[in-house]
């Protein structure tokens, strides 16, 4: 099956629903995209379906961190510490240009002997599990010089490391095209409503279109839940989950420039927080707090929140005197963190992941998005009991072909070519092959080629205006009021690949507009 969507291909729906299939995939984010790829490669007829867009909730609202979790280490989680930091070298090894390497200072105000040496031993096993060793402890001056911004006052040293960081909307398009191109099948805006019984067991799903309204009944010789948060809505069975919300600010690199990331504990409470580079602009993040609005509608920054995080941000950075108005954007998504039954602070609470089954259905929540892989096979696991006839060790392979540099008939940077190669996989020539001459630059204020806008809309299952600018480009996140300043472009580079008319693209805009201010600006202030 072709990795690419092209203009009409939801016209083929009635067919790709009438087939019979060994795994239905409910899903579209990071978990199921992983499921979906393990489960094509291996010779399973795989269907995915998502009810909104591809990467549309957690999985495009994380902390864009592929990292082992230092604070998992510290809190005992060795398995899980060890698991993630070999998918994250698995990922830097398969992923370049997707996930890359980021670097993190961590500035020490005169921290007792002992909290250092603890942190100095997890980072030691950090290193053994990657394989690799470096040197973590700088005096005073050295780590100035590496975090120059830092506050000087009390600056005892600091301790430096290495993680990784991604886009998280691109990780999950990257595993579905890799899907697709072994077979697996994806439709975005096709909500599961009900399960499909024969008997006590089930055997497949209810689905609706959401952007055409039919409806159709899809048969399956088993049936995944990769809801993330929402999972289990369907079978009122899987894993208990206690869903806690992360939110993010977004600020101008040069408001904030960073060199590398930049981990510090919170004044308050003393909960790590951390800013790092990210596509252009740099990243701040994250609360931590029990997420009590329902799941209905789309999570955003509370006034507390965006308080939390800037209070630790002037206390880090108090020469750069750094102020609400200085935020592009802000983003918040909700974490599937499996209940362990404890009522204990949110940042204790685990990120393993959890699987349960009966007849017909598989259900998985919980875990990382650096661990996706590590989950699918989990699940695949727990799948060949009831997939009779098909056997596979499940051995992990890598996790993407190896995709080659794109070539383009002007000379680009490297830099440039990786990172579309790491995001668009085999399809990164086809993208430059479509540019036009004046779209090959970047987007000012981002990394975001022009050209990659007309790519999504042309071969990437965009559907609605956020779609795009949102999930296929980060641009809604990235520039002032959701990048309203470039929409005359867009719209002439976007508008005839959708084959939107006029009164459709106004409507999208308008729309966009809304949902921007709702959920990615700032929080009303408190009376």
């Amino acid at each position: 099956m072709s990795a690419l969507w092209p203009t009409g291909w939801r016209a083929a729906l009635p067919e790709l629903c009438a087939r019979e299939w060994d795994i239905l995939v409910i899903g579209g984010g990071i978990t199921g995209a992983g499921i979906l790829l393990e489960a094509s490669r291996r010779g399973l007829r795989a269907l995915l379906v998502e009810g909104r867009d591809f990467a549309w909730g957690t999985s495009s609202r994380s902390s864009k961190l592929v990292h082992g979790g230092l604070r998992y280490l510290a809190q005992g989680h060795l398995k899980l510490t060890r698991e993630a930091v070999r998918e994250r070298e698995a990922l830097l090894r398969d992923a370049p240009g997707l996930v890359e390497p980021q670097g993190f200072a961590f500035a020490d105000y005169g921290a007792s002997g002992r909290k250092r040496r603890t942190m100095l031993a997890g980072l030691a096993l950090y290193d053994l599990f990657a394989g690799r060793r470096e040197a973590h402890w700088l005096d005073a001056s050295a780590f100035a010089l590496r975090a120059p911004n830092a506050a000087r006052d009390g600056l005892a040293g600091g301790i430096v490391y290495t993680d990784a960081k991604t886009d998280d909307a691109r990780l999950v398009l990257r595993t579905i095209a890799e899907a697709r191109r072994h077979g697996g099948a994806a439709v975005n805006y096709l909500a599961a409503q009900a399960l499909l019984f024969d008997g006590d067991r089930i055997a497949g799903a209810c689905l609706r279109d959401g952007v055409a309204g039919g409806q159709f009944e899809v048969r399956a010789r088993l049936v995944i839940d990769a809801c993330g948060a929402w999972a289990g809505m369907l079978s009122a069975s899987g894993p208990p989950l206690r869903p806690l919300r992360g939110s993010h600010l977004i600020l101008p690199a040069w408001r904030l420039p960073l060199a590398q990331a930049i981990s510090l504990m919170h004044p308050t409470d003393g909960r790590p927080v951390f800013a790092f580079p990210w596509e252009g602009a740099t990243l701040v993040g994250t609360t931590d707090v029990d997420h009590k609005d329902g799941l209905t509608k789309e999570a955003a920054i509370t006034r507390a929140e965006l308080d939390y995080l800037m209070t630790a941000l002037q206390a880090q950075f108090p020469q750069l005197g750094l102020q609400e108005a200085d935020i592009l954007a802000t983003y918040a998504g909700v974490r599937p963190v499996v209940d362990s039954g404890g009522l204990g602070a949110p940042s204790k609470a685990g990120r393993e992941h959890a699987i349960a089954s009966q007849q017909g259905l598989v259900s998985v929540a919980g875990g990382k998005l650096t661990t996706f892989r590590a989950i699918a096979l989990d699940t695949l696991r727990e799948a060949q009991g009831q997939l009779h006839g098909w056997n596979d060790a499940l051995a992990p392979c890598r996790i993407y072909d190896p995709a080659p540099l794109p070539q383009s008939a002007r000379r680009l940077p490297a830099s440039i070519l990786r990172r579309l190669a790491g995001r668009y996989g085999a399809q990164a020539q086809a993208l430059l092959d479509a540019a036009r001459e004046d779209e090959l630059d970047t987007i000012p204020g981002t990394e975001t080629l022009w050209a990659e806008l007309r790519w999504a809309a042309r071969a990437e299952a965009v559907q609605q205006l956020d779609d795009l600018l949102l999930r296929r480009t980060r641009i809604g996140l990235l520039l002032r009021a959701g990048g309203q300043e470039h929409l005359a472009r867009i719209r002439a580079i976007c508008q005839p690949e959708l084959g939107w008319l006029d009164e459709r693209w106004e409507q999208e805009a308008a729309g966009y507009a809304r949902l921007w201010q709702a959920h990615y600006s700032l929080p009303e202030a408190q009376a």
